[in-house]
């Protein structure tokens, strides 16, 4: 087990620094255009990936890093440059975290690699939960799979939404209703092929802030995938549901986890990560701006009102990343998270960002408010964080639920 550091190793600063180099120098640079195209910056992935940044090795040595902190370091470095740019390049490890959660080592070794395909020839996947009726409740999911026996096919039907890549993805990865009479612990994840008839993009959401990431609807009519797209196999999650069946006729017991709950407590530190990016990337600009911009003979930072609101940034800051580096390093080590580390630190990472993107806009004063200045973009896209893998109110229901050991509602 590693030591728990806040200092980087050689090779850690190495990379951090060639990813700061990438966001500088071909991330940031082309962040205007593609909020403003609202369109996947597919040059910017290429780049990624003949780089080496976009890529199944180098997320597998970032995710397998013994200290925890590979991830949640490349997180904040690609999302300092642009969150929408950023989050088009790292949007296919939300599946590919949700096939290394629940599927079997051969299915890891087939389908990762597709999702990401090679520098001549990209490709995206895309992390198929939330549903119209079914976002932060997802034990309402109505997505069906439903298993052919005779053909040992899984049928798929359902609409999902808010889907990262969604329709335009090589390799989609849906969570479905397998029982639903044992609500969210009746829930699979599927592999969907390339090319699977049946598999269509509903609406393209045209968003508020991370425009350059696509989000779209899916629609599966009569999705058939082989037996072997379900992750994990059919043996384990009939071992699994006859246990949720035997505790619900018991009348509760232990939690049994659902596919797409395992995937979300491995990523939100990530997340909590992607927070700290782009709260740090304003909170730059805001410092340059103010030791810059004079006013009444004499730079604004002289001010208190203006000095005291970066030192209360800076310390938000680096409180988030603190937090969000024990919950990566806890999870990497097989420590459980008894009081909703996770949670803990997508939650106040997420405010952070929004607070401090506003802040930002506030010193920049008129100019932060137009898109002359990039504090404005980075005010809409820290909105997201608040919202998406788990709203900040779910992410206090979890922290709630997990210290009380009460049903909280």
């Amino acid at each position: 087990m590693a030591e728990f550091t806040m200092e980087l190793n050689d090779e850690q600063r190495e990379v951090r620094d060639w990813l700061h180099g990438f966001a500088a120098d071909v991330i940031r640079p082309a962040a205007a255009e593609w909020d403003e195209r609202e369109e996947t910056p597919w040059p910017v992935i290429q780049e990624a990936a003949k780089v080496g940044i976009y890529s199944l090795d180098f997320y597998a040595q970032q995710y397998f890093d013994s200290t925890g902190l590979g991830i949640p370091m490349a997180m904040e470095e690609l999302f300092w440059g642009d969150a929408g740019i950023a989050l088009s390049i790292v949007g296919t490890g939300l599946a590919a975290v949700g096939v290394l959660a629940n599927g079997t080592e051969e299915q890891i070794g087939t389908w990762i690699p597709q999702m990401y395909g090679d520098p001549g020839d990209v490709k995206v996947a895309a992390f198929c939960s939330s549903e119209p009726d079914a976002g932060s409740d997802v034990s309402s999911m109505r997505t069906r799979a439903v298993y052919d026996q005779a053909k040992d096919e899984w049928v798929l039907n359902g609409t999902k939404t808010w889907a990262t890549n969604g329709g335009i993805a090589n390799v989609h990865v849906v969570v479905a209703v397998v029982d639903a009479d044992l609500g969210s612990k009746g829930h699979a994840s599927f592999i969907v092929p390339p090319n699977t008839p049946g598999l269509s993009q509903g609406q393209k959401f045209k968003k508020h802030g991370i425009r350059a990431s696509h989000t779209a609807e899916v629609v599966l009519e009569d999705v058939r995938v082989p037996g072997s797209c379900l992750l994990g196999g059919k043996e384990k999650l009939d071992e699994r549901l006859a246990r949720a069946r035997e505790r619900v006729r018991a009348g509760g017991g232990e939690r049994v986890k659902n596919a797409a709950m395992a995937t979300f407590e491995a990523s939100r530190p990530a997340v909590g990560a992607m927070a700290v990016g782009t709260a740090r990337a304003a909170y730059e600009v805001a410092l340059d701006y103010a030791r810059t911009r004079e006013q009444f003979g004499r730079p604004i930072i002289d001010n208190q009102g203006v000095a005291f609101q970066l030192a209360d940034m800076r310390t938000s800051i680096d409180a988030a990343r603190l937090l969000v580096w024990r919950a990566s390093w806890m999870a990497v080590n097989g420590r459980p998270f008894t009081a909703a580390e996770g949670s803990m630190s997508k939650l106040f990472a997420s405010e952070t960002a929004k607070k401090v993107t506003g802040q930002a806009i506030q010193i920049l004063g008129g100019n932060g408010y137009t898109r002359e200045y990039p504090v404005e973009r980075m005010h809409r896209d820290a909105a997201i964080y608040t919202i998406f893998e788990g709203t900040s109110e779910i992410q206090r229901l979890v922290i709630a639920r997990t210290l009380s050991g009460m049903p909280i509602r």
